[in-house]
């Protein structure tokens, strides 16, 4: 794998782990019984992006680390991932 490679799994790995984490623990503007005119009453009451961040960075990297020792032990190749490429069963 070479390091760009690592750098792309590793975002990718991220993002998604940012969309499972930013729910999370998410108090509503409904919840708070505080709607700031203008503003959905589902928008989140305080601002905790950077709580968020720093939880799904500790939550991705040893998924990614998982994910990239699986690719680099050979365990799981490309081989054995290409289902269209081979012939029929």
């Amino acid at each position: 794998m070479s390091i760009t490679a690592a750098i792309v799994l590793y975002a990718v790995t991220w993002f998604m782990t940012l969309f499972v984490v930013l729910p999370l623990r998410t108090r509503t503007q409904d919840e708070a019984n505080h709607v700031e005119p203008g503003t959905p009453p589902g928008a989140p009451a305080q601002e905790e992006i950077g709580r968020m961040a720093w939880i799904t960075t500790l939550v991705a990297t040893p998924i990614w680390a998982v994910i990239a020792g699986i690719i680099l032990s050979g365990w799981i190749t490309i081989a054995d991932l290409d289902w269209f490429g081979r012939g029929a069963p």
